[in-house]
This record gives C-alpha cells, sequence and structure tokens, in this order.
C-alpha cells in the first residue's frame, strides 16, 4: 500500500507506537491522520505534530457507541491500523477475573467494534489496508500474560479468519507481531526493549511491502524463527519466563 496521500487511522494514539505511527504517517505524506483515544486532551501532543492534517477524536475502541460515532465523522479512512489495547499481568487462574476480562473486552472485542464500524466504507470506497497490533505472545503464551496473551491470540484467529472474508473487497489484512516495546505499558519491566519509534517505522515499510504477518524488531524476528521451526519449543521457552 501507498502511503502518500493516504488517510488512516491509528487507536490509541496518543502515546507509545500509537504516537510515532501518526508522526511516521505524516514524514511519509498522509493526507489526514485520525488520531483516536479515550480523551481528547491527551491527544493534543499528537495534534501538534501537524494541526493541518492531524484530526484528533474521541473513541474508546470498547464502546460501540463511540466507535460508530467515530466511523460517522472519519468516513474516508483508507488505512485503519487497530494499536488501542490494554494489558494486564498476573495468572489466570488466580488474578483478578475482571483484568482478564478487561483485556478481552479492549484487545478483543474493542476492535471487533471498530472493524465493524469501518469495513463497511471501507468497502464503498473499493478497499484499503487494515494493520493489527498483535504480539509476540499471540504465539506462545507466558505465565503472567495469560489474559493479555488470550486476547491476542483471539486477535490474531480473527486477522485470518479477516483475510479471507475481506479479501474479494480489496481489503488487505496485516498482523503484526511485535516483541516488547519501550511503551508505559510495561515501563516497570526490567527487560530489552525496542522504541516505538523503529517498531512504528519497520511496521509501516512492512505494509508498504505488502507483508501480511510482520515482524517489527529483532527480538519479535528471532520468535519467528522459532515458532517456524519448532512451536512447542518457543511454548517450553515462554512458559519459563515470567
Amino acid at each position: 500500500m501507498k502511503l502518500k496521500n493516504t488517510t488512516a487511522l491509528v487507536t490509541g494514539a496518543n502515546r507509545g507506537i500509537g504516537k510515532e505511527l501518526v508522526a511516521c504517517l505524516l514524514e511519509r505524506g498522509a493526507k489526514r491522520v485520525y488520531a483516536a483515544g479515550r480523551e481528547l486532551s491527551a491527544l493534543q501532543a499528537v495534534a501538534a505534530l501537524d494541526r493541518a492534517r492531524v484530526v484528533p477524536i474521541r473513541m474508546d475502541i470498547a464502546k460501540a457507541e463511540e466507535v460508530a460515532a467515530a466511523a460517522k465523522a472519519a468516513q474516508d479512512v483508507e488505512l485503519l491500523i487497530n494499536n488501542a489495547g490494554v494489558a494486564a499481568f498476573g495468572s489466570a487462574i488466580e488474578g483478578p477475573l475482571e483484568l482478564v476480562s478487561r483485556d478481552m473486552a479492549t484487545n478483543y472485542f474493542g476492535t471487533l467494534n471498530v472493524l465493524r464500524a469501518f469495513v463497511p466504507g471501507m468497502e464503498r470506497r473499493g478497499g484499503g489496508s487494515i494493520v493489527n497490533l498483535l504480539s509476540v505472545v499471540a504465539l506462545a503464551s507466558m505465565p503472567a500474560l495469560g489474559g493479555y496473551a488470550a486476547s491476542k491470540a483471539a486477535l490474531y484467529s480473527l486477522t485470518q479468519a479477516l483475510r479471507a472474508e475481506l479479501a474479494n473487497k480489496r481489503i488487505r489484512v496485516h498482523a503484526v507481531f511485535p516483541g516488547p516495546v519501550d511503551t508505559d505499558m510495561i515501563r516497570s519491566v526490567d527487560m530489552p526493549k525496542t522504541s516505538p519509534s523503529e517498531v512504528a517505522g519497520n511496521l509501516l515499510d512492512a505494509v508498504q511491502a505488502d507483508e501480511e504477518d510482520i515482524f517489527p524488531d529483532a527480538m519479535s524476528r528471532q520468535v519467528q524463527a522459532a515458532w517456524s521451526k519448532e512451536p512447542k519449543a518457543l511454548e517450553r521457552q515462554f512458559a519459563s519466563m515470567m
């Protein structure tokens, strides 16, 4: 997909990978970027990147009514980047059930809300591209990330289903599997992390190259190689972590 002169929407655009994606899209000549987030006040910094081309838009992806309103306001989206998400740390058995439910409600059902709201418009305009931000733990889980990993694995399954469903509508669907990224989500976790700007840049490079499954950093590419060779070995490796 060509990014120059395209109109994109990025969810979770107020910080981290989302904010860097907006910056990268502007650098690559996007005509307009809708920067979506739960609170308009939190989007002021990203809007300041280019007030002529960045349009802040309020959208809590877990609230279907807000998603519908956003889709009505942004009817010209050609590139939809589903970046918004949450992550709870803890045992899926012993941790608070409401946190596991929140991960699934946001990461899976919230993203599905966005897809259901925006795909019809993309189809009417002749197609486009969808990018779903997953995680390497969508391929193999970790004990402390059971709920989060399950939500991302579910979203990967949905992504695969959408590829077949939307292919004849000229809508391409990409899955992105980053490793640990230096964002607020895992700021307190002591481990090597990739910068959000590197992930955003590599992600958009891969979208432009029409890659379906995208591994945007060194750690994720190592995981992809291990998973391709022996999925069970990766499961055992991740099971020993955290």
